[in-house]
């Protein structure tokens, strides 16, 4: 059954507002663990979703992009940001090697949620719980997070994935490489407008789904 517009955010809030927010909770989270309290002193450590909505990033760009979808008849790479957690590098016990970690938080946070989407998924189906609304929104939510945790991990400064590779690089090479932060958006757009992004975030996106539906035999 094709959903109407309304249904198909009814389906999306749910997810995208986790995916989004506890991402950034789980920065905050390992940033305290490995000595800046910066983001836990600020209240940005919690599972309350008011305290790291970005009213762009995490309700209009969603939304945009599924009226879009909905208008040309097509699926996308559905994605948005909450507001960034603050991390004082110079408080991590170890700054190079520990901003390495918080970066991974985020994504690591999203495959924890997609697999936990996807043991929902497999209770509902095992029990009989066949509501049509439900069902979807555990998909939803095992796709969502995958996209956000294949799109984080792009080696493309300030995403997560440029941290992380700035964290393993050499001091000299680090410091080259982190110049690149203040393109990272154009980057980002260029490579959305030639296809490159969607051909390289759906094929992971697709794998993440499908080792998910073999771990849980959901197929």
């Amino acid at each position: 059954m094709e959903l109407s517009l309304p249904q198909l955010i009814a389906v999306y809030a749910i997810p995208v507002i986790l995916a989004i927010t506890l991402h950034e909770a789980a920065h905050g989270f390992v940033a305290a663990r490995l000595g800046d309290r910066t983001a836990e002193m600020m209240g940005r450590v919690t599972l309350n979703p008011l305290r790291h909505i970005d009213p762009v990033g995490t309700l209009l760009v969603p939304g945009l992009i599924l009226l879009a979808s909905k208008m040309l008849g097509g699926g996308g790479l559905l994605f948005g940001w909450a507001k960034p957690v603050p991390v004082v590098t110079s408080n991590l016990r170890s700054p190079r090697r520990d901003m390495g970690l918080v970066a991974a938080a985020g994504p690591g946070a999203n495959i924890l949620m997609a697999l936990l989407w996807g043991v929902l998924l497999k209770l509902m189906l095992s029990t009989g719980f066949d509501i049509e609304f439900f069902l979807r929104m555990a998909l939803a939510g095992i796709f969502v997070n995958l996209a956000l945790a294949a799109l984080n991990l792009l080696p493309v400064p300030p995403l997560d994935g440029g941290s992380i590779v700035t964290s393993l690089l050499p001091p000299r090479l680090a410091l080259a490489y982190s110049r690149l932060e203040p393109y990272g958006l154009f980057i980002l757009l260029a490579l959305l407008a030639t296809g490159v992004l969607g051909s390289v975030i759906s094929p992971l996106i697709e794998l993440g789904a499908s080792l998910i539906s073999s771990l849980l035999s959901l197929s």
